[in-house]
């Protein structure tokens, strides 16, 4: 039987929420620090420990048939790999940055100037885009040390708090290009590797469905539950039980999170009493 062979950074955050994601989706991964290849033992996938930049070349090759990478890493790739799932995690931005006592007027600024950067493609696509006639230095690492020797006068790096940055004299100033983390594959998957995947991407949708939603119960009067479904519509409506005391009912439904506490307070206002919010572990829609 085929296996789905997947690509995944060896180490690092990514790495770490990639495999949970894996194991989330019900896959079990035999234990075994240091190994660079791993068989699932109830699911036909094969996981692949790759540095993040050699991902989008093996996906390309056909060595793996997916691959999990940051946006960044796949854009500044220039493979000819596409995105079939955006994970949610692993969130960043891949930003300028200039020395913080710099009055930093607009993007014109790096006009002439020299800019550090892991990311050369992709800067180099962004200052093509804005007319910034700019020489971009290639740095594999570090690159936040370049403006303080004197190799640049600004940087382009992956940003996720700023404390890098601000520890290093730096500011953020212009942002290149927002990124998470994704699932790629080539898409010359044959049929048999193809309905694996499509099993794969079934659970992850329902892992990451669950993450986003709320389970809510709540108990309220009769009369009042015209509004209270207004407020709470759930998946297609809620499910409304009568209650052992009479002219109550109980609704169950599902709320998103960026929705939870303004959904919550309006369902004070209406008359709900004993609400209730459960995490959802998985959802299916």
């Amino acid at each position: 039987m085929s296996k789905l062979k997947i690509a995944i950074q060896k180490s690092g955050r990514l790495s770490e929420k990639s495999i949970q994601l894996i194991e989330e989706c019900g896959i079990k991964l035999p234990n075994g620090g240091g190994k660079l290849i791993t068989e699932s033992t109830n699911f036909p996938v094969e996981v692949l420990f790759l540095r993040d930049d050699d991902i989008p070349e093996y996906v390309d090759q056909g060595v793996a048939d997916i691959g999990v990478i940051g946006e960044n890493v796949l854009l500044e790739s220039r493979k000819n790999i596409t995105i079939v799932e955006k994970l949610g995690f692993s969130a960043c931005r891949l930003s300028l940055a200039v020395p913080k006592e710099i009055d930093y007027p607009d993007l014109a600024y790096f006009n002439g100037k020299k800019v550090a950067t892991s990311y050369p493609n992709i800067l180099s696509d962004y200052f093509e885009q804005n007319d910034i006639n700019a020489t971009i230095e290639f740095i594999s690492g570090s690159v936040e040390i370049a403006p303080g020797i004197g190799l640049a006068a600004g940087i382009c790096d992956i940003v996720s708090s700023g404390s890098t940055l601000l520890s290093n004299g730096l500011k953020e100033v212009e942002k290149v290009m927002s990124s998470q983390a994704v699932l790629v594959t080539s898409g010359n998957l044959e049929a048999e590797k193809q309905a694996i995947l499509n099993k794969l991407l079934f659970r992850i949708r329902a892992v990451q469905k669950a993450k986003e939603s709320k389970y809510i119960l709540l108990n309220a009067p009769n009369e009042k539950l015209d509004k209270i479904v207004k407020i709470l519509p759930g998946m297609n409506s809620p499910t409304i039980l009568p209650l052992a005391k009479e002219g109550w009912s109980s609704l169950h439904s599902v709320i998103g999170e960026d929705k939870f506490w303004d959904v919550i307070d309006a369902l004070k206002d209406a008359g709900a009493e004993g609400i209730l919010v459960v995490p959802i572990e998985k959802m299916i829609v």
